[in-house]
């Protein structure tokens, strides 16, 4: 076996893990109203466990339902009625020979004061009616929106009063001294209705921000009495739990995730927070209090990037500090480090790195990622691209009481339902071998149809294929890889330098067409000077044709296709972005921003907003105030155009009402993300 170490056993405590794959805690959302696993999330769950890992820690679990419930649909150990529904969930995951540790959590500052003693009402009133939950998530989105746009929400709670954190934002107040107690015996009683439920062990959520962190950290616990103050007292809310645990549940394991490093310097505070060397001095103290193993992570909302890495971050960057907390402790340490693959996770192990390896977005693009490097499949495993939507999506669709969803994996939260093996050999052709075509290629092939993808040029990818050419961006390439080998794996047939016409499509009489053809750049024509020599698309900038140096470029466009271009037209030339909106990026998720951003800074691009293109000409742009009307030169050599993505669908408005069964998908329905193209791919398979 290629992995060994991967695949060796180590206990953590009394409870022995048949490997050393970590599915670590990550929310999406897939809990019910009153805190009980949803069938959906038993599937999710489960569906990972059949995959082969060995240790399943759930998303985090709320203790408390006033001021720790962080989600409408999130899991709950707050009320002796959650203890039946977690030992049946409990049961379905250790029917595949995986542990399960539930972990434990409180959001502290960094909770949306919407959600502050919303559930229990909302669980009351469900109770009344069944009908509550979907008048209730219809309505949410608009007046929620409206109750934090206004701040008309309570104020989320803290060991001391201090600003919000910069996700949540809204108002923070500081816990009372008999709060504090409640809240320490509320960890000790959901974690013996854990064990009550026969599950393995419970994670004590001391990362990442939350109020355990927040009592540890110097910044936001400024407290003058026993909780306050000294390193030991700042140490006192999480020696209670712990001591309180041990009294309760003797011999029951405990795991504690630590962010050991604030991170704060990465964002040009370091003034404030601990560092690495405050981290490993806790670690060692958190094992002398009685803890089983130490998941080691870092960062807060604050820092938000350094807890959950955009696609510019590196496999093993975490390395360093994990080697630190390791060297200064003698219990199994388990670790985050951008892993992405099976030779990362056996190369962190078996150099003795950490124990454990702890692998979470890959567990969401792949639920069999364990079975498919064990039995040596290793290529057939989907790999995460870092993209971020699984954390986007589940923040957005938490208000409409949706979950988490994944760009490369379109079953996510459907792990219910099984394609059904029904094609009978029936022809469909793919026009495109972009990702929403390969997807519809992969699934219809695992249906029994017989399919045939025609791809104009001479690589898979599309517009995805180009993105991978961007700096820091080769993890979103990955998907185009793997999603050609799967189709192929499947039996799908790819034809490059061929373009699908509708007189192949008439020729070969296919049951079903899909059209695919992805999008083309936005160009529009009542820009006067738009057709200049000196204007470029952006994909000119990713695909080499246009390299200049020392030239002045303007970019017309910050969304994330312009400031990737920006950024690599700023290692070697003076850039100015122009954008139209009030702010760059906008609508974009606020981490992609967060990363490049201050690159683009650092490289002396200068980002303008509010400001219309009207005009092009040598030597510059003309561009509108949106507001003032007032119009500026700005100077520039040449002008790189990021204004969007139009689809290129002419093969479907030739054929859509000349046969039955042509659909289109993709960009070339509507321009979108990888999300948008893989989820309208597994919709249009689905209706065959």
């Amino acid at each position: 076996m290629r992995f060994k170490t991967l695949f060796s056993p180590l206990a953590i405590g009394n409870c022995e893990i048949k490997n050393r794959l970590v599915m670590p805690p990550m929310m999406m959302g897939f809990g019910g109203l009153d805190g009980s696993p949803t069938p959906e999330m038993t599937a999710y769950y489960e569906e990972r466990a059949k995959g082969g890992t060995g240790l399943i820690v759930t998303e985090i679990t709320r203790v408390n339902d006033v001021t720790g419930a962080a989600a409408f649909n999130q899991l709950g150990v707050s009320r002796d009625a959650n203890t039946a529904p977690l030992a049946a969930f409990a049961e379905r995951i250790h029917a595949h020979g995986a542990k399960l540790f539930i972990q434990l959590h409180h959001p502290g500052r960094q909770n949306i004061g919407l959600m502050i003693g919303t559930v229990p009402l909302c669980r009351v009133m469900n109770k009344l009616t069944p009908a509550f939950g979907r008048l209730f998530f219809k309505l949410a989105p608009t007046a929620g929106k409206f109750l934090l746009d206004k701040n008309i929400v309570p104020a989320s709670v803290c060991p001391s009063k201090v600003e919000p954190s910069y996700f949540s934002g809204g108002r923070v107040r500081a816990l009372r001294y008999g709060e504090i107690k409640r809240l320490a015996t509320d960890f000790i009683e959901g974690a013996a209705r854990v064990r009550d439920a026969g599950c393995d062990g419970v994670y004590l959520h001391a990362a990442h921000g939350y109020l355990i962190q927040q009592f540890i950290s110097p910044y936001t616990n400024r407290r003058t009495d026993e909780y306050g103050g000294s390193f030991e007292n700042r140490m006192r809310f999480l020696a209670e739990i712990i001591g309180g645990i041990k009294e309760k549940c003797p011999d029951f394991p405990i795991v504690v995730r630590l962010s050991v490093d604030e991170m704060y310097g990465k964002i040009g505070r370091p003034d404030i927070g601990y560092g690495l060397a405050d981290g490993v001095k806790t670690a060692e103290y958190i094992e002398k209090l009685g803890a089983d193993a130490l998941d080691v992570s870092c960062a807060s909302y604050d820092a938000f990037n350094y807890w959950l890495e955009p696609p510019s971050f590196v496999t093993g960057w975490r390395t360093d500090m994990i080697k630190a907390v390791k060297a200064a402790v003698n219990i199994p340490v388990i670790a985050v480090n951008l892993l992405r693959s099976p030779d990362d996770a056996e190369r962190q192990l078996s150099t003795g790195v950490s124990d454990f390896a702890a692998l979470g977005r890959p567990h969401i693009a792949d639920p069999r990622f364990a079975a498919k490097a064990y039995s040596g499949h290793e290529k057939e495993i989907k790999r995460c691209i870092c993209c971020l939507y699984c954390f986007e999506s589940m923040q957005r669709n938490a208000f409409f009481g949706g979950h988490g969803e994944c760009s490369v994996n379109p079953l996510l939260g459907r792990e219910n339902l099984s394609l059904k093996k029904d094609g009978g050999g029936r022809r469909v052709v793919i026009a495109g071998a972009g990702v929403a075509g390969l997807t519809a290629a992969e699934l219809l092939s695992l249906r029994g149809f017989e399919v045939t993808v025609y791809e104009k040029a001479d690589k898979p990818g599309g517009q995805v294929a180009l993105a991978a050419n961007q700096m820091s961006k080769e993890r979103i390439g990955m998907c185009v890889e793997d999603l050609e080998y799967a189709a192929k794996l499947n039996g799908a047939k790819i034809l490059y330098g061929t373009a699908a016409t509708a007189e192949i499509t008439e020729h070969l009489a296919p049951y079903a067409v899909i059209v695919a053809t992805g999008g083309t750049p936005l160009i529009p024509k009542n820009i006067d000077g738009i057709d200049s020599p000196f204007v470029y698309p952006s994909p000119a900038v990713f695909d080499g044709r246009f390299a200049p140096e020392n030239q002045r470029i303007a970019v017309v466009g910050s969304g994330m296709t312009g400031l990737d271009a920006a950024l690599i037209l700023a290692q070697k030339n003076r850039v100015t972005v122009i954008e139209m909106a009030d702010r760059p990026a906008p609508g974009m998720w606020m981490q992609h921003p967060d990363d490049i951003l201050p690159k683009l800074k650092e490289l002396g691009a200068e980002i303008l907003t509010s400001l219309r293109l009207v005009k092009i000409e040598d030597g510059g742009v003309i561009a509108e105030h949106t507001k003032t009307g007032v119009q500026t030169k700005i100077a520039a050599d040449a002008t790189v155009l990021a204004m969007g993505v139009r689809p290129e669908n002419a093969l479907y408005n030739e054929l859509k009402n000349k046969r039955a069964n042509v659909f289109v998908i993709g960009d070339a329905l509507k321009s979108g993300r990888i999300a948008d193209a893989t989820r309208s791919a597994f919709e249009v398979v689905m209706k065959l």
